[in-house]
């Protein structure tokens, strides 16, 4: 293991963290450390079975959580996008477990944008139920654990986290964040719908889980993520959107669940205010099956 982060600093705002949360928050700053050893250096990119890219920045973070995690609780079971076949099948009886994506964003990484993350989530009876999203580059954490808030850490260690709530609706000023990696030509034509309702809709594009992170910190209405992911990209953030006050449902207005048959999420909208309805735009653009 490289240097350990420094922890993340302690709540002082009159709501104590969950030792719990504080516990996962510094494990993924820790393995936000790893990641930036091997992305500050020249490194290998290989391929996996799926077509999708890897690198040792993957392999090392999920190891260094892993174990991490095993030492928080060992009766706790983790599930990670680098896992085995073998771990992946044997999820089924889980009713509680880590949903981890070591390296959310590994294009990203490739291209050395910044705009990846280390995401941790813990899920119960197919919901998550906490979560953190730590972006290496930036030194900066979102964490959320259902019943409380949600919170962002700033770049300097020292400053205290602070309380992230979604943005109030206003046709005037409406932000969708859209993929880098993942464009569509139905997300093109979600945000022509919603331009026709709205007005003009400016588009932030953006990497990895931070786009759900974006709308919980009230700096977007809406992520239209009308393409494929997996459940380990979604869980972490989506618990912090949660307590942020948005809400994060399939095109069809299901609510999303973990530790289904299929790891593979459905089409999906990440949104901020419920009063307008973002579902409504995205009915008839729901993949065929």
């Amino acid at each position: 293991m490289n240097k350990k982060s420094n922890p993340a600093p302690a709540f002082d705002d009159g709501n104590a963290i969950g030792a719990r949360l504080q516990q996962v928050v510094d494990i993924a700053r820790t393995a936000g450390d790893e990641i930036l050893d091997v992305y500050r250096g020249q490194f290998a990119v290989d391929t996996k079975s799926d077509g999708s890219p890897v690198t040792a920045a993957d392999h090392r973070a999920h190891r260094l959580i892993e174990n991490a995690l095993r030492d928080l609780d060992p009766k706790i079971p983790l599930l990670s996008e680098e896992s085995a076949a073998a771990d992946i099948a044997a999820r089924h009886k889980w009713r509680r477990f880590w949903l981890v994506d070591p390296l959310d964003g590994t294009r990203e990484f490739i291209k050395r944008s910044g705009q990846f993350t280390v995401n941790i989530a813990l899920i119960e009876a197919d919901r998550a139920v906490l979560g953190v999203v730590h972006s290496p580059v930036d030194a900066v954490s979102y964490f959320a654990e259902r019943g409380g808030s949600a919170y962002k850490s700033a770049a300097n260690i020292n400053d205290p986290p602070r309380k992230i709530s979604i943005k109030k609706f206003d046709r005037r000023k409406v932000v969708m964040v859209a993929s880098r990696s993942h464009s569509s030509p139905a997300v093109e034509t979600y945000r022509a719908r919603l331009a026709k309702q709205v007005g003009e809709v400016s588009v932030t594009g953006m990497g990895s889980s931070l786009k759900i992170c974006l709308v919980a910190e009230g700096r977007a209405d809406i992520y239209p993520r009308l393409g494929p992911t997996f459940e380990w990209d979604t869980a972490a953030a989506h618990c912090v959107l949660d307590m942020a006050g948005g809400h994060l449902v399939s095109v069809a207005s299901a609510p999303l669940k973990y530790n289904k048959s299929d790891l593979r999420n459905p089409w999906f909208l990440a949104a901020a205010d419920r009063t307008f309805d973002w579902t409504a735009l995205a009915d008839d653009l729901r993949p065929r099956k």
